[in-house]
């Protein structure tokens, strides 16, 4: 098992492409490139095996349901899960979010406590919202640190015994900033809680363990990981999710149906109503498989340096002209860097940016409530890939500073 980083780029026909300028591609945070085994892995599914899966017997439908099947056993074993009906396919990591919301919400009572934090993406707290507005639940919020980290010295006075859920992300997409997992493991189990983690901007670059977290739902997104949109997965407890009840109704989520009743099918069934998203699922196991012939550990050290040389260039620009958020140069931290330009719309930055055939996100990031605490608009954010070198970081460190001398 190796890493070179200018190997890995020649797996994405994207960025084989000639571009004019030279394309940098650093807005991997909302969506990462595929890469060429996907496409190889999802166009010979489609064109050798496309068929519904689980309820047909005819050759096709059978060679479907296998490829499905496996696609589900790359991500239990890509995460570390105890069981492949542990791993319950969605479209996204948001709908993910959406299910436990709805069917771990169903079994909550007015006055309930579901924690999340000022950290978090919208997907992760406009669900838990909206459980609050139908039940009568309440949301404790864990705030941010002037360094964007979870401020976890609160947990004592928001973590109590009406407490069902606590529900925060593993890594920020804004401040990279990465969640201290076992103190609100060990908060929530002293008074019969459970967890979830939101891991759209850690499993694309870092092992995951879903039992030694020890946490009880983790979910992701396909599009972050190097695989095709349309795609997400929950990772839930098999105890737990047995508990459960079923969030959508339909087709392939029944046991049997009665004019009078209906009865569910176990997990992952049960949370997998109507025809699933085979091809994309497909294309994720090829995605997980890819991702781990490579040293995930050089990845992350290469992420590092990576991250470290985009927060010196920046901070070299003037903290009176870049604000950085998040953690500093060399602490542990996401490779994504979010920043302010005061003065300057964060539109402006990015498109500045891509003139020079840099690709950035200026915005929100939907994470306003994380805005409203730093008292911002939004920010310009760079976020790295194990397909990144350093000429993709010099180049947005340069196309930023001249940026700086048209706008301020």
């Amino acid at each position: 098992m190796s890493f070179d980083p200018h190997a890995v780029r020649a797996d994405f026909p994207l960025l084989q492409r000639d571009h004019e300028p030279a394309l940098h591609y650093l807005d991997n945070a909302a969506t990462a490139q595929v890469a060429g085994p996907v496409l190889e892995a999802i166009h010979a599914h489609e064109t050798t095996s496309r068929a519904n899966v689980l309820r047909g017997v005819h050759r096709l439908a059978e060679a479907a349901t296998d490829a499905y099947g496996v696609a589900r056993e790359t991500v239990a074993h890509h995460l570390n899960a105890a069981d492949a009906d542990e791993i319950v396919f969605t479209s996204g990591c948001t709908a993910a979010l959406n299910l436990v919301a709805h069917a771990f919400g169903a079994t909550l009572s007015a006055g309930d406590e579901i924690v999340i934090s000022e950290l978090e993406h919208h997907s992760n707290i406009v669900p838990w919202q909206m459980l609050r507005d139908r039940t009568g639940i309440r949301l404790r919020v864990i705030p941010v640190t002037e360094e964007g980290r979870l401020d976890l010295t609160v947990l004592p006075d928001i973590v109590g015994a009406r407490t069902r859920l606590i529900a925060v992300t593993h890594a920020s997409n804004v401040t990279g900033a990465l969640t201290e997992v076992g103190p609100i493991v060990d908060a929530a189990r002293a008074v019969g809680a459970r967890v979830l983690l939101d891991g759209a901007q850690q499993v694309p670059h870092a092992r995951v363990d879903v039992q030694a977290l020890g946490v009880d739902f983790y979910c992701f997104s396909g599009h972050k990981v190097f695989g095709p949109n349309g795609i997400g997965v929950l990772w839930g407890r098999g105890e737990l999710l047995a508990d459960l009840p079923p969030f959508l109704g339909g087709g392939e989520m029944i046991r049997r149906v009665r004019l009078a009743e209906t009865t569910w099918a176990p997990p992952p069934q049960r949370f997998e109503a109507g025809t699933p998203p085979i091809a994309q699922a497909v294309g994720l196991g090829a995605a997980l498989r890819w991702l781990g012939e490579h040293d995930l550990d050089a990845v992350g050290r290469h992420l590092q340096a990576l991250t470290r040389r985009l927060i010196e260039g920046l901070n070299t620009l003037g903290e009176e002209r870049v604000r950085v958020l998040g953690p500093g140069a060399g602490e542990p931290r996401g490779p994504l860097v979010a920043f302010d330009v005061p003065g300057a719309h964060p539109h402006d930055i990015a498109q500045l940016l891509d003139a020079h055939g840099v690709a950035v996100r200026g915005g929100h990031h939907c994470a306003q409530p994380l805005m409203d605490a730093f008292d911002l608009a939004g920010t310009t954010r760079a976020s790295l890939a194990l397909y990144n070198d350093s000429a993709d970081v010099d180049a947005c460190l340069e196309a930023l500073e001249t940026a700086l001398r048209k706008l301020l």
